[in-house]
């Protein structure tokens, strides 16, 4: 390991080349997902040499910047004396086999610079490379945070927020807005812990989880998300929910504090999915948001329900942030359900939108991982979905629609 790869930066008018040490990653294939993911990572950091070390090594070399290295999660007390032994040195990241809350923050206590839960994806590794070497752009992640949160918050289960969702955050992204290209797009952060859908909706399978950034190490706040997020191809990008379900308390208040503000930093328009229970970090998250975006459908439970939402919201004292009552699945007879004045009647105010039941349309959409717009122009339901978009980003969409029509 004595022959360092160099890169050549600019030198000084009137004297020749100056050769600096780029810097290096050592790496465990089994880490890193075998020889092909290993060249696939290496590609995303060119001025970075990678060196395979076969296995850790007893003695850290003095010449690496980082290490990925394995461990099971039944060794972590032998990961630990490791650890805790050999301070200084490389920062190490650790792929955890079986992982699991509590030997991730024992490893992270120890010195870790980050733990991923294997099998790990490719960008979480990526993300965790760049945090250690600060590649991310500077100007970029020096820029105040003044991008917009938008929560989308469920009257009940099953209501279709998560499809409206990402529908908005495509239609956002999609348009292509000089003001919101300029500020870093649009994100879709599914932040439903426990059964989030957000990147089966938008067919992004093995997109960097919201685990991935707990888990990555270094001051979330400063995450990199803007370069390190799945795209889907309307341009929008993906925080996903977890794998495998995670406990609700798990996140806390400061965590979202962190996170909010890597979003607002990273992107012009944020728009979270929460579960549908209130916990102390998902009332953090509403405090946090430029808008609340409620959806219900047409039935006396979920008419309660949104009911009992905004009283929740007064007791929490979000009366300043704008509420807007999204009534998705309406059908022109409402046959067998709630009429649209009556459930607005008791809930005592009106709908801001209407979205009608096209639901082929929005399944095919769901199927495909596709805007509802690509399968078919024009729709009822586009329309809907556009005045949705204008209410959360106030800006002109193409063809935007007209006030909903009350069935």
């Amino acid at each position: 390991m004595s022959d360092l790869s160099v890169i050549r930066n600019p030198a000084p008018v009137g004297d020749g080349p100056v050769e600096v040490a780029a810097p290096r990653v050592g790496y465990v294939e089994a880490a890193v997902g075998g020889p092909e993911r290993a060249s696939s990572l290496a590609s995303l950091f060119p001025g970075v040499a990678f060196v395979n070390l076969g296995a850790w090594p007893d003695r850290h070399p003095a010449d690496l910047t980082a290490m990925i290295v394995s461990a099971d999660a039944s060794e972590v007390e032998i990961v630990l004396k490791r650890l805790v032994a050999r301070p200084g040195g490389p920062k190490i990241i650790i792929v955890l086999r079986d992982a699991n809350v509590t030997a991730t923050r024992w490893l992270l206590r120890a010195g870790a610079a980050a733990v991923l839960s294997a099998p790990v994806g490719e960008a979480a590794l990526a993300l965790s490379v760049q945090r250690i070497l600060g590649g991310g752009d500077t100007a970029h992640s020096a820029k105040a945070p003044d991008g917009r949160i938008i929560a989308m918050l469920k009257a009940g289960g099953g209501v279709g927020a998560t499809a409206i969702g990402t529908q908005v955050a495509a239609i956002l992204a999609g348009r292509g807005d000089p003001d919101i290209v300029a500020h870093g797009g649009v994100c879709f952060a599914d932040l439903d812990v426990q059964f989030g859908q957000g990147a089966l909706v938008l067919d992004l399978d093995g997109a960097i989880t919201v685990t991935d950034i707990l888990e990555g190490g270094g001051p979330l706040d400063e995450a990199p998300l803007a370069s390190a997020l799945a795209v889907h191809r309307s341009g929008a990008r993906l925080l996903a929910s977890p794998r495998e379900m995670m406990p609700l308390d798990t996140l806390v208040p400061a965590q979202v504090d962190n996170l909010l503000t890597a979003l607002k930093r990273n992107f012009a328009v944020s728009i979270l999915d929460l579960p549908t229970v209130w916990t102390d970090w998902t009332i953090r998250a509403l405090q946090l948001c430029d808008r609340i975006v409620v959806v219900t459908n047409l039935t006396v439970a979920q008419t309660n329900l949104v009911k009992r939402q905004l009283r929740m919201m007064a007791a929490q004292r979000m009366d300043a942030i704008p509420v807007t009552i999204v009534c998705n699945r309406v059908t022109e007879d409402q046959k067998g359900l709630v009429s649209v004045k009556a459930a607005e009647k008791a809930i005592g105010r009106a709908f801001d939108v209407i979205i009608p039941d096209e639901r082929k349309l929005m399944n095919d959409a769901i199927a495909q991982g596709r805007e509802v717009a690509s399968l078919r122009r024009g729709s009822k339901l586009e329309k809907a979905l556009i005045q949705l978009a204008n209410v959360i980003s106030p800006l002109p969409v193409a063809a935007a629609a007209k006030p909903a029509r009350r069935w």
